[in-house]
Order: structure tokens, then C-alpha cells, then sequence
């Protein structure tokens, strides 16, 4: 029975993934949301920009939360990955962090609460990275 539900949650999942682009990102990455908000009939796109504090996985129901200042208010919002009224993830820079759930940035303001940026970036799946340089190892050959 399980295998079953775990087959048809995969395939959902797999359907919803590929009408969308999804970027790889994790906890400590500043990330801008564009987000579908409905007004009466009009319907805008509202960035939401901020740092991804949490990623919850959950198959189809994955979600990822991003916390933010705004006007010296902490904000954080939750989004499922797979939403409708998302239209786009952006990641801004990456973050250095060791844990996956950044919870402890509520108590911290200022420069306590900033994240060192990821220097080196590794490569997004399936990329082909071109190789530079030789294969000369540089030493004397006799």
C-alpha cells in the first residue's frame, strides 16, 4: 500500500517539477520569491526577498520558509515549493551555514545575524564544468 502512495507522490511530484524551473538552494541562501498576490480582479507579482531559514521536505508538499527585515520587523513567510501563486525563485547569494534550520536568526539582530557568503559555488547537476590548466604536475622529469 505505502509503495503505491510513494509511486503516485512521485509522479506528481515529477509532473509539477516539470512545468517549473526550481533552483537548487538551501538554508543561509538569500532567495527573492515572486509572488502572484489577487486584487479584486487584478492580479501583480510582489517580491519577497529575504534569507531561507528552513527547507521542509515533504514530496509534493515541500515547503521552505524566508525570513526578512522590514522596517525593523522580522518577517517570515512559508512557501510551498510546488504553489501556484509562486512565479519564480531566484537565488541572490549563497550562504555558509552548519545547520538546517536557521531559527536562531530571531534572536539576532545586526551584524550578529549576518551569513558569510559561499565563495566557491559547486556546479548545478547534470552541468558540464570545463576542465582548464594541464596535466603537467609540475615537476622535473629525468
Amino acid at each position: 500500500m505505502a509503495n503505491i502512495l510513494q509511486t503516485l507522490e512521485a509522479e506528481e511530484k515529477a509532473r509539477l517539477i516539470a512545468n517549473r524551473a526550481i533552483p537548487d538552494f538551501q538554508p543561509g541562501d538569500t532567495l527573492r520569491v515572486m509572488v502572484k498576490i489577487k486584487e479584486g480582479e487584478r492580479e501583480r507579482i510582489q517580491a519577497f526577498e529575504g534569507v531561507c531559514i528552513a527547507r521542509d521536505s515533504g514530496g509534493v508538499n515541500e515547503t521552505f520558509t524566508v525570513r526578512k527585515i522590514s522596517f525593523g520587523e522580522g518577517v517570515e513567510r512559508k512557501f510551498p515549493i510546488l504553489s501556484p501563486n509562486i512565479d519564480s525563485i531566484e537565488v541572490k547569494r549563497r550562504g555558509v551555514v552548519r545547520r538546517a534550520k536557521l531559527y536562531y536568526l530571531r534572536d539576532r539582530r545586526g551584524k550578529s545575524a549576518r551569513i558569510a557568503e559561499r565563495q566557491s559555488v559547486r556546479p548545478a547537476k547534470g552541468a558540464v564544468v570545463p576542465v582548464t590548466g594541464s596535466d603537467d604536475k609540475g615537476g622535473d622529469e629525468a
